[in-house]
């Protein structure tokens, strides 16, 4: 449970820029990309950084995640240190109460530093067929394309955007069955093209759009999820917290593809009762 609140905040740190977000502390540190320095005099709470090395010479009253980058510790951290891509360095007066977990490089100890917890190797196999670190950095590529592409959205067609969240609210079991069947009617239909001579060029058209129309989905769904949440926030807002909900839950192996596709059509659907609304 521990390693599955941590790689959800890793979801955070990967998403929002630098100190974008901070849940009920200001003084939390979550950083996407740069280096995050904690001086003798300061007291900070968690520290999650994308890409980026920590330094801390004061006090972190939680825990440190780092993707890629090492983190030197010459201060106290009272909770655990996870490193991904990058080494533990700890000072002669470094103090960590908690765990160190790392998945590639071994921490480094100077004698005189302490260590309260256990210094453990993070099995990161199983999340992906491809290894851990690559299946993180799959997860970051579709995580970075889908706020991208919902940001573009809400931007040229905000209001838009709203019809689809409120068709998915007031309809919600047609916009799951209109997205269960655009879902799989849209390539029968483009195999269906493939088999006629003159329907190649629209067969061929149809598989190539199949990934940014379940993109379309998926990002539609994100923004739905986070206006369930945040109904009267802005939309950027509540877009992100359903982008970080989504792909917090993208981390989790099997429950992933679960949540895809019941978001995948969701969107779907209510993208197209949406439109179906503004026709009449």
């Amino acid at each position: 449970m521990r390693r599955a609140v941590l790689f959800a905040l890793l979801a955070l740190s990967l998403i929002l820029p630098a100190n974008a977000f901070a849940a009920n502390d200001d003084k939390e540190r979550i950083v996407l990309l740069g280096p995050v320095l904690v001086g003798p005099d300061e007291t900070t709470s968690d520290v999650i950084v994308g890409q980026g090395d920590v330094s801390v010479r004061g006090n972190v009253i939680g825990d440190i995640v780092v993707a890629d980058g090492d983190v030197t510790i010459r201060g106290k951290v009272k909770g655990d240190v996870v490193t991904l891509n990058g080494t533990a360095i700890l000072g002669r007066r470094g103090q960590v109460t908690g765990d160190i977990q790392y998945a590639k490089a071994k921490p480094k100890i100077a004698p005189g530093a302490t260590v309260g917890g256990k210094i453990k190797k993070i099995n990161v196999a199983h999340y992906g067929d491809f290894g851990g670190l690559a299946y993180i950095a799959v997860w970051l590529a579709a995580t970075i394309s889908v706020f991208v592409l919902g940001l573009l959205l809400l931007l040229l067609v905000p209001k838009a955007a709203d019809a689809v969240a409120g068709a998915a609210k007031s309809s919600t079991v047609a916009s799951l069955l209109w997205g269960l069947l655009l879902f799989f009617l849209i390539p029968i239909a483009a195999i269906v093209c493939l088999f006629t001579l003159v329907g190649i060029p629209l067969g061929g058209g149809l598989l190539l759009a199949l990934i940014p129309i379940y993109a379309l989905g998926y990002t539609a769904a994100t923004f739905i999820f986070g206006r369930l949440i945040l109904s009267k926030s802005a939309r950027v807002l509540a877009f992100l917290v359903g982008l970080v909900i989504l792909r917090a839950l993208a981390l989790i192996p099997i429950v992933s593809s679960i949540v895809w596709f019941l978001a995948t059509i969701f969107g779907l659907g209510a993208i197209f009762v949406a439109i179906l609304r503004a026709r009449k």
